[in-house]
């Protein structure tokens, strides 16, 4: 019996001794606790998302979401901020690591199950497609341009810019100038 207890009582002893100071992480936590490790070799892309156009709009947002917890009151919800660049990573890529490092809501379609063959983004910091009207939605421009393709296919490189911004005009109040309409034809 005594042994027993001694056993134990080492046991526990020795738990204690190597878990005091060891913090365990998941794989997760791990990459996003050091998702800011940039050293000078670092190949880096820069991020942002901003929701603007809603505060110009603000009469038709969904009555649920008419608070600074869901938009901003200037707007931004994600300030540039750099990120680490990974071979082969996409828009897609840097926006998901961006949103769970900094616990911002985002909801997403995936490739499997869009019609586009690319990961669709339904909402982001609860402002979804179609919350500020019918032409409401995320768009993605790259060094200020708009893709005409989805953001898990677009690949990018060193010193890019992305910024993700809510439109409440199918693009045209963010600049996409590719959605402008003219009597009812698209220029």
């Amino acid at each position: 019996m005594k042994k027993d207890i001694l056993t134990v009582f080492g046991l526990v002893l020795i738990l204690t001794v190597l878990f005091s100071g060891t913090h365990i992480q998941s794989v997760d936590e791990y990459y996003l606790t050091h998702i800011d490790d940039i050293r000078p070799e670092s190949e880096t892309v820069t991020l942002s998302i901003r929701c603007d156009t809603i505060l110009e709009n603000y009469d038709e947002l969904d009555p649920a979401l008419r608070s600074d917890e869901y938009v901003p009151s200037d707007g931004v919800i994600l300030p540039p901020t750099e990120y680490v660049l990974r071979e082969g990573d996409t828009v897609f890529d840097i926006l998901d690591r961006a949103v769970r490092y900094n616990k911002i809501q985002m909801e997403f379609q995936g490739s499997e199950e869009s019609p586009f063959g690319s990961v669709y983004i339904e909402g982001i910091h609860y402002l979804y497609e179609f919350s500020c009207g019918p032409l409401s939605g995320w768009m993605y421009r790259v060094d200020g341009e708009f893709p005409n393709y989805g953001c898990s296919r677009y690949e990018l490189h060193d010193g890019q810019v992305i910024e993700w911004v809510y439109t409440c005009d199918l693009g045209s109040d963010v600049g996409a100038g590719w959605n402008e309409y003219s009597g009812g034809q698209r220029k």
